[in-house]
Parts: C-alpha cells; sequence; structure tokens
C-alpha cells in the first residue's frame, strides 16, 4: 500500500489528516479529534443525489450559545442554499418548504437577496433564480483553488489511464458535491457535471469521504444518516463499515451497483488546503465497462498513487 506524502492542513495537523496518515501509514499514532464539527445535514435523495424537498436533517444547532452568530445572516445563506439541487426558479413558498423558515420571514430575505444581485425576480413565473452575484462568487472561489491547479494534470492522466470520468468532491452537510471533473473520452462515459451532488452513504465519493474521517466524526455524521436512510440503514452501515476497512487495508475505497446499479466507481482522500480540507479524488464508469474487480486490482492502487502526488504537490506549491 502507497505512503501518503507529508499532508497540508493547520500548523499541528487537523484530525482528519490524523486519520487519514494513520490509515496509509499504520505506525503512526491517532493525535485527538480537531474541534471541527461536521455543519448542519441536510437529507439527500437516496437516488440522482437531489436533497429531499422540506427535510433538513440538522446535525446540532450553530449559533445557539454563539454571541457571535448573525441569525439574518445564516438564515439568507439558507435561501441560497434551497438553489443548490438545479431545480430551476423557486416562488417563496417553495423555498419556505425546502428551507423550514416562516414564509414572511423569506418573503423578506428573497427581497433583500434580490437587491444585492443574489437572485434574480421572474417576473411570468413570479419565482427567483440566483443570480450574477451567486456566479461571481462561485467562479472566484474555484479559481482561487490552488488544488485545481495541482490536480487537474493528475486527473487527466488517470482518465488516459483508466478511460473512466474522474472527479474531485468534497461533503456538504450529508452530500458530496463535485467542484472538478473529467469526463471519461468513451461515449459510455460517466457524465456527471461540476456542481453534481450525491449521497454520502451510498456512493464511493461518499463513503470514502467517511472511511477517512477520524472515527468520532464518522460516528456523528452515521447517526444522521440512520435518520435519514431508516429502513435502508442496516444495509448501508454495513457497507460504510466495509468501506472503511478496505480504506485502512488498501488505502481506497470501491463501491459498485448501489447508488445507481450500472455505475462503479473508487475513491482515494486527500488533504487540501486553505481551509477546504478533506476532499475525494474518484474514478468512475459504467460497470459493464470498469467492474469492481477491475477497480480493485487496477484502477485503486494507481489512483491512490496519484492521489498521493497531488497531495505531495500541495505540500510545496
Amino acid at each position: 500500500m502507497a505512503t501518503r506524502a507529508p499532508k497540508v492542513g493547520d500548523g499541528d495537523g487537523g484530525a482528519a489528516e490524523r486519520a487519514l496518515a494513520k490509515a496509509r501509514s499504520p505506525a503512526e499514532t491517532r493525535g485527538p479529534a480537531e474541534a471541527r464539527g461536521p455543519a448542519e445535514a441536510r437529507g439527500s435523495a437516496e437516488t440522482g443525489g437531489r436533497a429531499e424537498t422540506g427535510r433538513r436533517a440538522e446535525t446540532g444547532k450553530p449559533g445557539a450559545k454563539d454571541r457571535q452568530f448573525v441569525t439574518a445572516l445564516a438564515r439568507g445563506l439558507e435561501v441560497l442554499r434551497a438553489f443548490q439541487d438545479g431545480g430551476g426558479p423557486l416562488g417563496n413558498q417553495e423555498i419556505a418548504k425546502r428551507t423550514g423558515l416562516p414564509k414572511p420571514t423569506v418573503s423578506r430575505l428573497t427581497h433583500t437577496l434580490k437587491q444585492l444581485g443574489y437572485i434574480v425576480h421572474d417576473e411570468r413565473l413570479s419565482k427567483y433564480r440566483t443570480g450574477p452575484g451567486v456566479l461571481a462568487l462561485g467562479q472566484s472561489s474555484l479559481a482561487n483553488m490552488t488544488l485545481l491547479r495541482v490536480a487537474r494534470p493528475h486527473m487527466q492522466e488517470l482518465r488516459e489511464h483508466s478511460g473512466a470520468s474522474v472527479a474531485l468532491g468534497t461533503r456538504d452537510r450529508l452530500e458530496m458535491v463535485y467542484f472538478e471533473n473529467v469526463l471519461g473520452k468513451a461515449t459510455t462515459a460517466l457524465r456527471l457535471e461540476v456542481g453534481t451532488r450525491l449521497p454520502i452513504g451510498t456512493t464511493a465519493m461518499g463513503r470514502t469521504y467517511l472511511a477517512a474521517m477520524p472515527p468520532e466524526e464518522r460516528g456523528y455524521l452515521m447517526s444522521h444518516l440512520e435518520t435519514l436512510h431508516r429502513a435502508r440503514w442496516p444495509g448501508i452501515r454495513g457497507a460504510i463499515e466495509d468501506a472503511v476497512a478496505q480504506f485502512e487495508e488498501r488505502g481506497f475505497c470501491v463501491a459498485a451497483g448501489e447508488w445507481q446499479r450500472e455505475v462503479a466507481a473508487v475513491g482515494a482522500p486527500i488533504m487540501a488546503p486553505g481551509g477546504l480540507g478533506l476532499v475525494v479524488l474518484t474514478c468512475g464508469a459504467p460497470s459493464f465497462v470498469i467492474g469492481r474487480a477491475k477497480l480493485t486490482r487496477e484502477v485503486g492502487p494507481h489512483l491512490v498513487h496519484v492521489a498521493d502526488s497531488i497531495q505531495a504537490e500541495l505540500q510545496n506549491a
């Protein structure tokens, strides 16, 4: 199993980083968990990765005892989050349902966000959609990511090596979000675009993220996944535990036919600089193109090598 290069993180190393290093280098001692509690968790649909309308599976209540926490700002950001599924324009009633906020509050927030240019109002539909302000923020964030500049050439090389699509993603609540993707060359390639949201419990990207977390943080998220998945949870929990074992043994996690029956993928973690933290590099394709056996024998070990190369370059960037 490949040994991970020195990692980029906080000055004394974060908990997720130490957990990742321990899995790649068993002799290393795990330190105490960093006080980096998971953010609020929004439930995800179990097919296609879309956020479930009207459900707010929250992991705690940020700001409840924090005098510096600005509730009005948090509510405004919740309104913007309601648009993240790419499902088209939304009215105040739909936004209220998605966020759990009172409709009068939503009306004031959408008016303010419209005045600031973060959303625009479609007079014909009497609904809102995201505006140039949100696009500018997103472009600025992506443009400043050292991770993307370093990772892109390696992702392209991995695509050439495997023939599959390669993606980078990180967690947002109970979902994983693509923020970079290199599509496979074949017409049958897995075609998921930047911004695609995937369930964390049933995908290679999500399970790799969970496996690379410190156990206490993973347990915190899994308690909310249990609430989300209900009757399906015993099977999903067993698959996550298997993914943790895979990661500890090999440094990568494979998932085939569980999120979508025809999709197979493998993931390996990277610790990113600039506050982004734990991200996951994945390689995936239709299962009739690359099956579990090939992912385990060939693609997975090479993926670990690529992730380690990216990690080493990030440290020196």
